[in-house]
């Protein structure tokens, strides 16, 4: 496994081969919130693993025992003047959106408190596993903002719009068992086997025809919120890029032989 740090507070590694990146949020002494520093520090890290090619999976982890991560850093919101937060804002939103946008497949991997811009990096992963110990929500209109990093559209998407209303309206911190019944996670495991669970699902993934799985993943987000005839249509030009490319002749050829697929990822 090796290791590499995008400023202070992310520290990326790379397991199986290099197609497995955990990418970790680690602000241990702030329960992971997200400052500017960190916001250009996960930016950074997710342009620099959605450009390598070799990545197939990236597992979002947290190295605090009793957090994933609570959210924007309000000690330094509460020292910005209204210019310098309205120019913190893009960089506050590339965190997300480099999550989002990665096109492989995102697991969280979430233990403890997921609050506010916490949750939503969770949400904008592809899947999200929580152990026991897991409590998230988006509390941001108890203190005067609303979810900025994608959790008014993101959320709904999750559970409905009655749902995530009442959710974000009441600014409410949901359970690990009720986040589960509610779909606000995706995998409930034991206590201490967040990490363990995502990566094993990641190592899972990673066997697969990397080309195929990025198509898959392109075809389900762009497929969001069409209509089934237009996103029938997604799925086809998804399909036609896979159609003809060398993973799809490997991955037949090893079916027929019988064999594991050597797969040439392009």
């Amino acid at each position: 496994m090796s290791e590499e740090r995008f400023g202070e507070f992310v520290l990326v590694r790379r397991h199986e081969d290099g197609h497995v990146a955990e990418l970790a949020l680690d602000r241990p002494k702030a329960m992971n919130a997200v400052s500017s520093g960190m916001a250009r520090a996960i930016a950074g890290a997710c342009t620099a693993l959605g450009e390598d090619r070799d990545v197939r999976v990236v597992v979002l982890t947290s190295t605090h025992e009793r957090a994933f991560c609570v959210g924007a850093d309000l000690k330094e919101r509460n020292s910005l003047s209204d210019a310098e937060l309205l120019r913190q804002r893009p960089v506050s939103r590339g965190a997300y959106t480099g999550v989002l946008e990665l096109p492989v497949p995102v697991i969280a991997a979430v233990h403890g408190y997921a609050l506010g811009g916490g949750f939503e990096l969770a949400l904008s992963c592809d899947v999200i596993v929580a152990d026991r110990t897991a409590v998230v929500g988006l509390p941001e209109v108890s203190v005067g903002v609303l979810p900025g990093g994608g959790g008014t559209q993101l959320l709904p998407r999750r559970v409905g719009a009655a749902r995530a209303a009442e959710l974000v309206f009441t600014a409410r911190r949901v359970e690990a068992a009720e986040a589960r019944e509610l779909g606000l996670v995706d995998v409930l495991v034991d206590a201490g086997r967040d990490r363990e669970e995502a990566l094993a699902m990641a190592a899972r993934i990673a066997g697969n025809s990397p080309v195929g799985v990025r198509a898959a993943k392109r075809a389900l987000r762009l497929g969001q919120g069409l209509d089934l005839r237009a996103g029938l249509e997604v799925e086809d030009a998804a399909w036609r890029t896979v159609a003809f490319s060398g993973d799809r002749a490997e991955g037949v050829a090893a079916f027929n032989e019988k064999r594991k697929p050597q797969w040439p990822g392009e």
